[in-house]
This record gives C-alpha cells, structure tokens and sequence, in this order.
C-alpha cells in the first residue's frame, strides 16, 4: 500500500523558534493584526517547520501537528464536537478561540494537564446533542501545504479512543466513550479523503492505551482499528502510542491489519514486542519529552535487538518533540561539558537520522557522532556537581529526625488567634499581572541599561502598588504580586545550584502560554535566602498579613527537565530541603503565612495504577520535608489547579498543608465533593472564578459558587479566592474581578 520509512518523529513543536505563534496569536486576540496576518505567520511557520525536519533526514514528515491552540481541541473541531454556547460566533477561528479561553460571555471549556506532561488540552464536552459531524479542512489543507514544498506529509490526527476517553460528559450525557461508535464513520470517511488527496501515511495516536484509564482498552483498540483497516481506500494506518508501555493492548493491535505500531521505549522501557511480522514497528528510542543527549551505543544495541521482531523497524523520538526547546544553538552560556550531555528538538531530530543511518549503512557510517555521544556519557558520569555528599547527609539527618507538624486542630487554634481573620477570608494565589513596565524593566537589567539597584527599586514600586491595590479591594490576606520572578519555577533555579535556566529554551504550556523549564542537572542546594528581602518589604508595608510564596518540590520537577540518572524521589527530597530552609527563614522575617504551591502533584501522576502508590507517598513526603520545619503557629498554604483531582485526593489531604486552595470555577466545584467523600477536614479555598479567561465574573456569579461550595465546606473552613495565579491577566481585568471577589465574599458573609 505504502513504503515502510526509517526516520520520523511523531510530532513537532508549533510556537516557532521565536514564540513567533504565541506573539502573533495575542495580537489577533487583541485586534492588532487581522485573520490573514495571523494566517500567514503560522503559514509559515509550518513551512519552515516541513522543510527543516526533510533537510534533516527524515524520510516521513508528520502534518497536522500545527494548532493554534490545542490539537484535543482541533479534533473536535474535525469531528464537530464543539459546544453549543459558541455556536453563536460567526466566525470560525473566533468560534474556536471562544471554546478555548471563553469571551465575556461565554464561558470556556475545562482544561488540563495532557497525561503526566506539563502540557495542557481543552477537555471536550460530550452531551446528549452532541451531533458528531465531518470537518476535515484543516488536516487536509496541511497536507496539502507539505505536498506543494515536495514533501509527502504523514497527518496526524488525535484517535477516536483517546479523543472520547479524555472528554467530559455534561447535561447527564452517557460516559462519552460510548459513543464511540458513532465517530468510527467519520474516521473511515476522514480515511478516504486523506486518500484521495494523495497521503500514503496517516498517524492516529492512541496515548490512552498506555493508560489504565479505561478497563477495556486493549479490547476497544482490536475493535476499532480492525474496522479502520478495513476501509475500501485508506492510507496505510500508523497507531502511534507514547509515554509508557503498551501492554495489552500491543497484541491487539498487532491482531488488526494496520500497517504500523509507534512504541515508547523510553517511558515504557524495555517493554515486549511480538506478532508484528507483517508491520512497521516506530521504535521511539529517542526520548521527546526530557533534554539529555542520547547514548547512541546503547539506543543502537536496543534497535539491534528490535530487529526481527516486525518487518521493518522505523527510529523516532519517544513522542512529539512539542514537550522539549527548538535547539541548543541559542544557549550560549552553557559549559561545554554540560552543552555536551544534552539534546534539545532539532539535536534529536539529528539523533534519530544518525540511528537511521547507522541501521541501514553502519555503524562507521556516523563513526564521529557515536564518538560524541560515547564522550558526552562519560563525562556526565564523572562530573562532580552530580554528586555532593554534604547535602545527601544532611538531607538524611533531617528525615531522620522526622517530616511531621502537630496535629491540625491544635494548628488551626493557634493560628486563629494570631490570624484573627473573618469568616470567608479573601485572598489570591500569588502572582498579579507581569505589566509592560515590569517586562522593560526585567529586559533593560538583562541589556545592562539598569544595573541590580536600580531594578529591585523599581520592583519594590510594583510591590507597593500591588499591596496599596489590595487594601483598597478590601483582600483580606495579601500577597507581593511577584513582579521580581519571571517564572514560578525559573525563579527559584536561578537561585539554586543544581540548575542552569536556558536563554531561549521555550516550550509551549497551553494555547499561547510558554514556559523555560529549567534544567537539573546536579545535586541541589540553596546558597541564600531566595524570597526573604521580597516578602519582608511587603509586610513592611501593611498591617494585614502578606504570605510568603513558594514554589513546592514536586512542581519543580515536574516543571523542570530532570535529571535522569537517580530516582526522581531522590531530586524531590534535595529540593524539598532548599524550600524547608526557605519557609524556616521566612517564619523568622516574621512572616505568619507561607505558601508552598504543588499546582503539579496530579501532573506526575504515573499511568499505571500499580504505580501510583509509590509515587504518591514520595511526593507528599517531600511536600512535608518542605513544610514541617516551622511552628504551628506559621500557617501553610498550599495551591493545586488544572487537573483532574480525584485520583490523588488521598495525598492532598496527606500533604497536612493548613489551607489548599483548588482550581474549581471550570469545574463547577465538583472537587469539593471529593475531598467530603474522604472526610477532608482541611480549610479549602476552592477557585471563584477562572483566570485564564478575559472574562471578569459578576458578583453574582461569584457568589453563586461560593454558595455551592458552602453547601460543602463550612464557613470557617472556606477561603474564597481566584483558582489560580494572576500573572497572565491584563490589570483593569484583574482589578475589576478582585473587586466583584471581595463583594461576593461580603454578600455571602451577611447571608
């Protein structure tokens, strides 16, 4: 039907190399530029994507993994699953952009975190009138723009299992996976039309089926793809799975007559691969989600053994590349040792065409680069900054000594009197919006247009300005405002050895969010207090307590590209010691609140069930590592958004912080509900509203959730707060939405 290929990757980044999409993106949402100016940068983009992954060596190049937004939220555009309230929008892009992000009257789809990855997807909504319904434009019209440039693209397109199994049922809808089939028709169709305009390849990713998501997967993936391969004219079917072992559902798919299986041997390890005689097997050997080199010698031992095992074996990243930089070419302060041991879009792009090669032609054919690699590894091996033997004893004194507070009535009573605060107490969850002014003045230091004094002056100005905006709103708890950190996790690498923060190495969060996550490198240790001065200025300047904000253990890795050469417990726990130095140094500036956020407990949440016990107890251990140093009398907050919670409820709860504010206003405070089921006796500040909209929230609205959750959570365990940080927000937004915040407490406060 097609000719098998051995060099790919299963998709690629689409921000450009510049943020060149994420700029022109909120341009278009400001009115500043049109649709046609939007459209002719992501043109492109995609150009230079296509034509950069062909010079490379790849003999079939993935399409369709451009979005403007989200590829979850593409596909229900493809398959016509959008909600009914943005029907209403004529335009279709505006259509979509209303789905994402909501306008002032509409609120948006829920979102969150994609598998176990910082990545974030717009969670569809599957009704009882959800009418599925063909719309292939976009898949067949990058296809087409690859055929024009000479390149016979592989689309690739989000599965009917996967795409039902992460959408939400509403309005008392079925578990969406039961409609499953009614999309298979529009599959085959899609199939067809994919055909006809000349695809030889489609790519149809399944990541669900390396999950325990759902009980029956291996048996609804012998059932679906036994029905696509028997479309009367189709490409031939590439199922691509990633982010861990297949399982079950490997000979099932083995079973159909699809042509090709893409496997994860990075996440899922050296996993079993049998009964592909008559398939392509895509060997994801090298990794796509972390930052290291990889060690050529052993990822060729690894494709030599796969030989045999199917007819023809393929080399590719692990996933899509959308998770790691562009390229290493604009780090120049790197070490060359440390330049040397990593691997950023475009080097494994170069990696899986070196392995390509060396399968077909030899080893000697890419003698040089072997040799790198060969050095790269032992030089990482034998670095000192990997291993300090000062911290990992300390690190052990400390958890022998024990991670526990007193018991939490005893804490709530001691903080009650030093608090003194009233029912429903007001607050944020730590960031207020990074304005024009704070960027100018973060880009003149690094210019050198402004030295150190002159930038934390001007710091301390947005500082007084954010306390001086809350007292006039009437918060009740206050925060700095954070103008000094350019990422919550960023800032806290910048100041610990162990990391190194890249200059340009940006990786899409969500829609136009991007992120550097830093890299960790080495044993970790904190030289100085990193937010101390910060907070103890901002007290200075009020009456009314201003909470000490951290960045939690489990957040910076799982924001972070991790070392992979100790268990990830063991990276946690050095953190954990850095930030439990930090709390106990804020407790002594007289700070009486300190917030320790783990918006990403969820996040690293493994795939298979037999594995999330343990991961669970490590993560809630490094939280209290962090925490348990400072009196009762020193409140502790924690923040947790954007996942689906009921999974790891139990650890919230274990985690023992004072307070744990949630993101709920999506999710219509369902989370409340779960934490009652397991007798949560916590205070609970569950989200009012949704920042990650423009949108600002009436009183009403927001009064109205806070009744709900008062149905749940008593008065004097209930905080009332945003559900997650402010940083993104333009400030009249903010201003204006904190204000409704404030009388909406007040309005529930007097009954």
């Amino acid at each position: 039907m097609s000719t098998p290929f051995t060099a790919t990757i299963l998709g690629a980044p689409r921000i450009g190399p510049n943020r060149e999409l994420k700029r022109a993106v909120e341009r278009y949402w400001a009115g500043r530029i049109d649709r046609a100016a939007l459209e002719e940068i992501a043109a492109g983009l995609r150009r230079d994507t296509l034509a950069e992954l062909s010079r490379a060596g790849l003999d079939s190049v993935p399409v369709n993994t451009f979005s403007y937004y989200d590829q979850v939220l593409d596909t229900a555009v493809l398959l016509g699953a959008l909600p009914a309230r943005v029907s209403g929008v004529a335009d279709d892009l505006d259509r979509y952009f209303a789905a994402a992000r909501g306008t002032a009257d509409i609120p948006p789809l829920e979102m969150t975190k994609w598998f176990d990855t910082n990545y974030h997807y717009i969670v569809p909504e599957i009704g009882p009138d959800t009418a599925f319904t063909l719309n292939p434009a976009k898949v067949l019209n990058e296809l087409k723009e690859a055929q024009t440039q000479g390149i016979s693209g592989r689309p690739v397109i989000v599965g009917p299992i996967t795409f039902l199994a992460l959408s939400k049922a509403v309005d008392g809808a079925a578990a969406p996976i039961e409609r499953l089939g009614e999309l298979l028709p529009l599959y085959v169709e899609l199939l067809g039309r994919l055909a006809d305009a000349g695809a030889q390849w489609v790519q149809i990713d399944e990541p669900v089926l390396v999950t325990d998501i759902l009980d029956s997967g291996a048996e609804l993936a012998e059932q679906v793809y036994t029905t696509l391969a028997g479309a009367a004219k189709r490409p031939a079917i590439l199922v691509a799975t990633y982010f861990g072992e297949l399982g079950a559902a490997l000979p099932a798919l083995a079973r159909t007559q699809i042509e090709g299986i893409a496997v994860d041997f990075v996440a899922g390890g050296d996993q079993p691969v049998s009964g592909l005689a008559d398939k392509l097997l895509v060997a994801g050997i090298v990794d796509g989600r972390n930052i290291w080199r990889t060690n050529l010698e052993t990822a060729l031992a690894r494709l030599g053994a796969l030989v045999g095992s199917a007819k023809t074996v393929a080399v590719s990243t692990s996933c899509s590349t959308l998770h790691v930089p562009y390229s290493l070419e604009p780090e120049s302060d790197l070490d060359d040792a440390l330049r040397s041991w990593l691997a950023f879009g475009a080097e494994k792009v170069r990696e899986v065409a070196t392995l390509a090669t060396a399968m077909r032609d030899g080893r000697d054919a890419v003698a040089a680069a072997f040799e790198a690699s060969s050095a790269a590894v032992a030089s990482r091996a034998q670095d000192p900054r990997l291993h300090n033997d000062s911290v990992r004893a300390r690190l052990k004194e400390v958890l022998t000594g024990g991670i526990s507070r007193g018991p939490a009535a005893e804490r709530r009573k001691a903080q009650d009197a030093r608090l003194s605060l009233p029912s429903l107490p007001t607050t944020t969850i730590g960031s207020f919006p990074q304005t024009v002014e704070i960027r100018k003045a973060r880009a003149a230091l690094v210019a050198g247009e402004i030295d150190e004094a002159q930038y934390t002056d001007q710091m301390k100005a947005e500082v007084e300005t954010v306390i001086r905006l809350q007292e006039d709103l009437g918060l009740d708890v206050l925060v700095h405002g954070e103008p000094e950190r350019n990422d919550m996790v960023q800032y806290f690498a910048e100041q610990l050895d162990g990391f190194f923060a890249t200059k340009n190495g940006w990786v899409q969060s969500y829609g136009s969010r991007c992120v550097r996550p830093p890299v960790l490198f080495g044993d970790v240790t904190r030289r100085q207090p990193m937010t101390v001065e910060w907070a103890r200025y901002a007290q200075t300047l009020t009456d009314k307590p201003v909470k000490g904000m951290l960045t939690g253990p489990v957040t910076i890795l799982a924001w972070s590209f991790v070392r992979d050469d100790q268990p990830l417990a063991d990276s946690a726990n050095q953190v954990a010691l850095a930030i439990r130095d930090e709390t106990v140094d804020l407790q002594d500036a007289g700070i009486v609140i300190v917030q320790v956020d783990e918006p990403a407990l969820r996040e690293l949440l493994p795939l298979r069930n037999a594995d999330k016990a343990a991961y669970l107890q490590w993560a809630v251990d490094a939280f209290r590592l962090s925490t348990s140093g400072v009196s009762d009398e020193t409140q502790i907050h924690t923040h947790l958004c954007y996942s689906e919670f009921g999974e790891v409820i139990g650890a919230i709860a274990d985690l023992d912080a004072d307070v744990t504010s949630i993101e709920a206003a999506r999710s219509h405070m369902e989370v409340l509900d779960d934490l009652n089921e397991i007798g949560f006796a916590g205070s609970v500040g569950p989200g009012v509203y949704d920042i990650h909209s423009p949108r600002v929230p009436s009183v009403e609205e927001m009064a109205t959730s806070l009744r709900h959750a008062l149905d749940a959570v008593p008065a004097e365990r209930l905080w009332v707060n945003p559900d997650c940080g402010l940083k993104t927000r333009k400030t009249d937004e903010v201003t204006e939405s904190l204000r409704n915040l404030v009388r909406a407490a007040r309005l529930v406060r007097a009954g």
